[in-house]
């Protein structure tokens, strides 16, 4: 009768939790030490402020956040490549993957894998952008026009976002569907 009693339970969501929190973490730090690289590891950048305080809404430990910075403004930080895929997904919506990656090949592989996936593949660059635009302030892309997707549609597209952002490279995917 192993694994009957309070305890487990207890344990096997806390594994589960505790998995989902480090993901979100990592991806933040990457963030937040390459927004340092930029920078120069100054704090009082928009910038680096911008992404520390997306990091505090997800409940990052300020020691994280500091170790991030440190990453960023030293000699021994990764080269992070920031890149942007596009794609369109179901019932034409267009799609914006924006992903961190230290390999260029690897990460346009798992990002051209999960739409295939899915029944999608990448579109050329430019096809998708053009249906959105950048916000100044939060460096957020807002959709310029939307598409309203059928029940089924959106159930496709939710699935295939879920599935990039599952992805540890992929750091944003924007969409243009209601």
């Amino acid at each position: 009768m192993s694994g009957h009693n309070k305890w487990s339970k207890i344990k096997n969501k806390k594994a589960v939790t505790d998995a989902a929190k480090s993901k979100v973490f990592s991806k933040m730090a990457r963030l937040i030490s390459t927004a340092s690289r930029q920078v120069g590891g100054d704090t009082s950048s928009p910038i680096l402020r911008a992404t520390i305080e997306k990091a505090r809404e997800y409940n990052m430990p300020a020691d994280n956040i500091d170790r991030a910075i440190k990453k960023g403004a030293g000699s021994e930080a990764e080269n992070l490549e920031a890149i942007t895929y596009e794609a369109y997904g179901p019932g034409g919506s267009a799609l914006i993957i924006e992903a961190l990656t230290t390999n260029r090949n690897k990460a346009a592989q798992e990002v051209k894998f999960i739409l295939s996936k899915h029944g999608f593949s990448l579109a050329v660059k430019g096809s998708a952008s053009w249906a959105f635009k950048r916000e100044p302030t939060t460096n957020d892309l807002q959709p310029t026009t939307t598409i309203q997707l059928s029940e089924e549609d959106g159930k496709i597209l939710e699935s295939l976002i879920e599935d990039l952002e599952d992805n540890d490279e992929v750091q944003e995917v924007y969409t243009n569907a209601i």
